[in-house]
């Protein structure tokens, strides 16, 4: 409350004015509020101030202990809003809202909450104390009875031995006291995190709409709502996840991005692990969403990517050239980076010296020279490409090339000594020619410093436990792709579903991969200005495994299955 508030208390002789003055001190010390440490120097009791304000403002006072709350109202206010304003709604007749406030001048409170629920408000003077403890024991009480509904939910997830580590040495102490109130939302977020983590999940959605609030995960690149908590439990959870990623959860208009470093123990495991945060406002609340970066799902072993031998070899011999580029391409969550990573792990030697821009750096590999781009700053990949020219490298990896300018410099840096490899988004390798050019690059550019382009696709593995052989028509499969006497020996699988899949038939995943090589023939197609489609053709001729192709060949060893193939490429 503010001074005016005290110099009231003086002028009525509540308190006198040397009293104020030592509160006064105290407050510009702690940042408290200026009754609070009234009551606490025991200049005044919770019953004067309450009695006070009574009387100045006309407004009732209530004694809490001696009434009780309706758990039915409560839930009309978040408890982010009622810890905020110190406010607690009692009861509610028609459209009046009965409203216990420490501060009945605080207008901005009883708008703000007049606009969340519709009410009208009535407001009743309380003592700060009995409003502090109230709230606590209320909405602890019903986030307890959630959380028992929530843990059901989860089953065996809940049971899970989980220790989760955070460096909460650097939160503020505000924070800190505000994440241990809530300690029920606490162990709810670590719940969700560890379960993500045992069911392999590569991100976490929290979703919030008009009627419901959802979890879901995305396991082998399919989102699965796994669970659908009260929607009172949505700001508190938001809040919490905010808190560990070192976001503002005051700032809820804007997009925020963060992260969060946990070292988690799972069924006497130890893991270390990296979430990605991004948070975005949606028209009934935030939505957040954490990409889980987990170092053991990394593969560095190219052998064990889902390469064909053939294409494996082509790949190999492009990324061991002295120079020229190598472009990875594909959607978004197709593996790139992991093609990426694992090329650059197979070039790292003493002798050699890798830059990388990123954006983010999703996993630090030692001897790698990563950069983190900083659009907000000025260091986008164009800037990084200009710095690192200055290096001294042997090798540069750009992590996307999205305009004119990053793919003109990556291009001089692959024609003046360096092996540059990045990622493009096209949906396969011929298009990727046609992409180069259409930003602005000249076909002779193109041609002589573009070695090799690779297009990719992840699609979800059988799971190898219920997995079972079932008939497709002959004439399905020669559509698909299948030559005629593939069609007549093939054996096509499909998963039963099982605990080991949690009941979809696939486990994992493994990659589809188109790998073209711009040999002689396809640059001279390049600088007359060919087609996406006659690159493509004369490709094939020298052999070139298409995405649809790599997918049948999976399909024949039983890695995969039709619908995965058929969702993932073209024919």
């Amino acid at each position: 409350m503010s001074q005016r508030l005290g110099d009231l208390l003086v002028k009525q002789g509540v308190i006198t004015a040397d009293q104020l003055g030592q509160a006064v001190q105290a407050q510009r010390v702690s940042g408290a509020r200026l009754t609070s440490l009234l009551v606490k120097l025991g200049f005044v009791t919770d019953e004067d101030v309450t009695n006070f304000l009574s009387r100045q403002y006309g407004v009732p006072a209530i004694n809490l202990s001696y009434f009780e709350v309706d758990h039915a109202v409560v839930k009309l206010i978040p408890y982010e809003t009622a810890k905020r304003y110190e406010v607690l709604p009692l009861s509610r007749v028609g459209a009046s809202l009965t409203l216990a406030m420490s501060d009945p001048t605080n207008v901005f409170a009883m708008d703000d909450i007049k606009f969340m629920t519709g009410f009208n408000i009535e407001p009743v003077v309380a003592s700060e104390q009995a409003i502090l403890e109230h709230i606590d024991k209320v909405y602890g009480s019903s986030t307890e009875q959630d959380l028992e509904q929530v843990m059901q939910q989860f089953g065996d997830a809940a049971e899970a031995n989980l220790e989760i580590e955070t460096d909460e040495e650097e939160l503020s102490l505000s924070q800190l006291e505000k994440a241990a109130d809530e300690a029920p939302i606490v162990k709810l977020v670590n719940i969700i995190l560890a379960d993500a983590v045992k069911r392999g999940a590569s991100d976490i959605h929290l979703e919030t709409y008009e009627k419901e609030y959802r979890v879901r995960f995305r396991i082998d690149g399919v989102l699965q709502t796994v669970m659908t908590p009260p929607q009172k439990l949505k700001d508190a959870v938001t809040s919490r996840v905010k808190i560990m990623a070192k976001l503002d959860i005051s700032e809820k208009r804007l997009p925020q991005d963060g992260r969060i470093m946990l070292k988690m123990v799972i069924g006497g495991a130890r893991k270390e692990l990296d979430f990605r945060v991004s948070t975005l406002p949606t028209l009934w609340g935030e939505k957040v969403v954490l990409r889980l970066l987990d170092k053991e799902n990394l593969r560095l072993d190219m052998t064990r990517l889902g390469f064909e031998p053939d294409s494996l070899a082509k790949f190999e011999r492009a990324i061991l050239k002295p120079y020229g580029m190598v472009l990875v391409t594909g959607p978004t969550g197709s593996g790139k980076t992991n093609t990426l990573y694992s090329s650059i792990s197979r070039l790292n030697q003493p002798g050699v010296n890798i830059m990388t821009a990123e954006d983010p750096v999703e996993f630090q590999l030692p001897g790698i020279n990563q950069v983190q781009m900083k659009e907000q700053i000025g260091l986008n990949f164009a800037a990084a490409l200009r710095a690192f020219l200055r290096q001294d490298p042997n090798i540069i990896l750009v992590g996307e090339i999205r305009d004119f300018e990053t793919a003109e410099i990556a291009i001089k840096a692959a024609l003046t000594g360096h092996l540059v490899l990045s990622t493009l988004h096209t949906n396969g390798a011929p298009e990727t020619i046609s992409r180069l050019m259409n930003m602005g690059i000249e076909p002779f550019l193109v041609a002589t410093s573009v070695h090799l382009i690779c297009a990719q696709r992840l699609v979800r593995r059988l799971c190898p436990e219920c997995a079972e052989a079932v008939e497709v028509p002959y004439q399905s499969l020669v559509e698909a792709g299948f030559t005629p006497s593939e069609a007549k020996s093939v054996k096509i699988m499909k998963g039963r579903g099982c605990d080991n899949c949690h009941s979809t038939g696939y486990r994992g995943r493994i990659g589809l991969y188109e790998v073209m090589e711009v040999d002689d023939e396809v640059r001279e197609l390049i600088l007359v200005g060919a087609s996406a489609m006659e690159l493509k053709k004369k490709a094939i001729e020298h052999g070139m495994i298409t995405l649809r192709r790599s997918g049948l060949t999976k399909v024949m060893q039983g890695l995969t299955t039709m619908e995965e193939v058929a969702r993932e490429s073209v024919h």
